[in-house]
């Protein structure tokens, strides 16, 4: 089971109070969550039995999509603001900076593994051309 870090649960389930008031189905989507992980957290939080520090990991044991949701969350916030933003979700800026290079690679190596992929296949499709025409 995936294991989140207690400020991005916080995170989560203040999306999910006034003002912004979003579904749970929502935030799955987007977030990349399940439902039902969304819904057992607001029941915890209800009854008093989540604890602040539960679940609690060091921001390189953050998830990258979780990286990616803070990094996205963090550009929308203003300058003199992004200081008490960082010290509510245990930051520093230094993590943005890391995490966005993090992404970048991500991002990089995904789009060179899918041209090697295109690239063998294209080979593979070419060498078997070859072969139905020899056969004709």
């Amino acid at each position: 089971m995936a294991r989140y870090s207690a400020q991005f649960r916080n995170f989560i389930l203040k999306k999910m109070m006034p003002p912004e008031s979003r579904s749970a189905s929502d935030l799955a989507k987007e977030y990349g969550i399940t439902v039902s992980m969304i819904y057992n957290w607001k029941a915890r939080m209800n009854n008093g039995t989540l604890q602040v520090d539960d679940g609690v990991q060091s921001n390189r044991g953050r998830k990258l999509m979780e990286k990616f949701s803070l990094l996205l969350e963090s550009r929308g916030i203003s300058e003199d603001k992004q200081g008490t933003w960082l010290r509510e979700n245990g930051l520093h800026s230094e993590h943005l900076t890391v995490w966005e290079q993090e992404v970048r690679d991500f991002m990089t190596k995904g789009e060179q593994q899918a041209r090697e992929e295109l690239k063998a296949i294209k080979k593979e499709l070419k060498k078997n051309q070859k072969e139905l025409d020899r056969k004709d």
